[in-house]
């Protein structure tokens, strides 16, 4: 972690510019508005900003800032690339406040920071599904936090539900529902899980008949009994997603409010996804937290109500 924060584009403008037109402008700059690319000079004068280029087929000025979440930021962009290997890099996240203290800005801004760059994790939702022959993937959902305006009560309906999908030594997809029955989880399982992998969850009602005609098979295990492993029928690696996802939200990020959750779990499904077991390093984890940083833009009055969390 020390060598990848000590490359000059985490200090020095120019670099982090540079670095940047390199992963978004393979094949060199391509303007924002009208998509020019043969028409396209970069501005050197001695008051002109960094990483300024102007198209002269539709005579506007770009960086490689406009279309993406760093649009109209005054954060300098070196700074941004900071909080993204420190997001990647920090397995349980990483706080709004410990941002603020490391690289120097405004809580208010390294809040706002934070969920965009969880938004350039977000994956779209033309996916590919999840499984196949041979494969197995593990169901199941989780409570947490409490939903806003809405009375405690025994048997966790005050709270928020979430719904992963794990596939064995592949990746994980999550979901924030609603409620937790068969009409919410069906729905999500059948769309993102290939008809033929092997279906694995505890012995909840809602996950019963209708998976097994829907895959290949459907194992349960019986945790009200004490039952959590049979052979290799199981659910402990969703479970164990779920035990890093929730000290990730209980110790590092305090309080989330329902309707920025599922930027939440695109940041721990993004982690997950692309781990350390898989083959992908702090460096080139950044590296893809960044393709995704295009048409993703978020502006800060979809976010101010949320409060920041600790």
């Amino acid at each position: 972690m020390a060598d990848v924060i000590s490359h000059p584009r985490f200090h020095d403008e120019q670099a982090a510019y540079d670095w940047v037109e390199s992963h978004l402008w393979a094949d060199g700059p391509v303007c924002p508005r009208c998509d020019g690319r043969d028409r396209v000079t970069k501005l050197k004068g001695k008051s002109t900003r960094i990483g300024t280029y102007k198209c002269n087929a539709c005579r506007k000025p770009f960086t490689v800032k406009i279309g993406t979440i760093f649009e109209d930021s005054h954060i300098p962009l070196r700074l941004w690339l900071q909080a993204i290997v420190l997001l990647c890099a920090s397995k349980k996240g990483i706080s709004s406040n410990q941002l603020h203290r490391m690289l120097g800005v405004t809580l208010k801004s390294a809040w706002f920071l934070s969920h965009r760059i969880r938004e350039a994790m977000r994956s779209g939702d033309l996916l590919p599904p999840m499984g196949g022959i041979g494969g197995i993937v593990e169901v199941d959902e989780t409570f947490i936090g409490k939903k806003k305006g809405v009375e405690v009560k025994p048997g966790g309906s005050h709270k928020q539900v979430v719904l992963t999908l794990v596939e064995r030594g592949g990746q994980a997809r999550s979901f924030r529902i609603d409620r937790a029955n068969s009409q919410n989880i069906e729905p999500i399982v059948v769309a993102n899980i290939a008809k033929e992998t092997a279906i694995m969850s505890d012995d909840a009602n809602y996950y019963r008949d209708q998976f097994a005609r829907s895959f290949a098979s459907h194992e349960t295990v019986n945790h009200s009994a004490y039952e959590y492993v049979r052979g290799t029928v199981h659910s402990n690696t969703v479970e164990s997603y779920f035990s890093l996802f929730k000290r990730g939200m209980k110790g590092i990020y305090q309080h989330c409010d329902e309707k920025h959750l599922h930027r939440y779990l695109a940041e721990f499904d993004f982690r997950y996804n692309n781990r350390v077991k898989l083959g992908v390093n702090d460096e080139q984890r950044a590296a893809k937290a960044l393709k995704g940083v295009v048409g993703k833009r978020l502006t800060y009055q979809t976010t101010r109500e949320q409060e920041v969390e600790g």
